[in-house]
């Protein structure tokens, strides 16, 4: 079932609404699982989590696979690591569930990225930034 219409939200008190995507994230390793909201990223490449992520799934940060990545920001370090990621609706019911997609983890990032490759690639998006609200439905 496609989600229809979602409404931009602010998590920051004081933040401009943005298109975050209410989401589960699992370690299929050990279940250990979060849920977090995930800004949509069409800019990013991949989809990126805080590095604290990494403990709280199960993982051992520095045990991934290290690379060097450009950001925004600027270089930085990021370990890579696999989860599943399952989009949650409005209720915060799970609705479709990409597995075994591979995130950077990243020391110096304080919010979950939704990027292009890992995640957006399967959807279709739509974003009406006048209405602030989005639209996500897979083929």
């Amino acid at each position: 079932m496609p989600i229809r219409d979602f409404p931009f939200t602010c998590i920051q008190p004081g933040g401009a609404p943005r298109p975050w995507l209410p989401i589960r994230i699992t370690n299929s390793a050990t279940a250990l699982s979060q849920n977090a909201y995930g800004l949509i990223d069409t800019g990013a490449d991949e989809c990126a989590l805080p590095a604290s992520y990494a403990s709280l799934l199960g993982h051992n940060l520095q045990a991934g696979v290290e690379r060097t990545i450009q950001t925004g920001s600027g270089v930085t370090t990021a370990y890579f690591h696999t989860t599943s990621i399952t989009i949650m609706n409005f209720q915060g019911e799970p609705v479709i569930t990409i597995d075994e997609t591979l995130i950077d983890f990243m020391p110096n990032l304080h919010i979950v990225l939704l990027g292009v490759k890992s995640f957006l690639s399967k959807f279709i998006l739509t974003i009406n930034y006048p209405s602030q609200k989005f639209s996500i439905q897979w083929p």
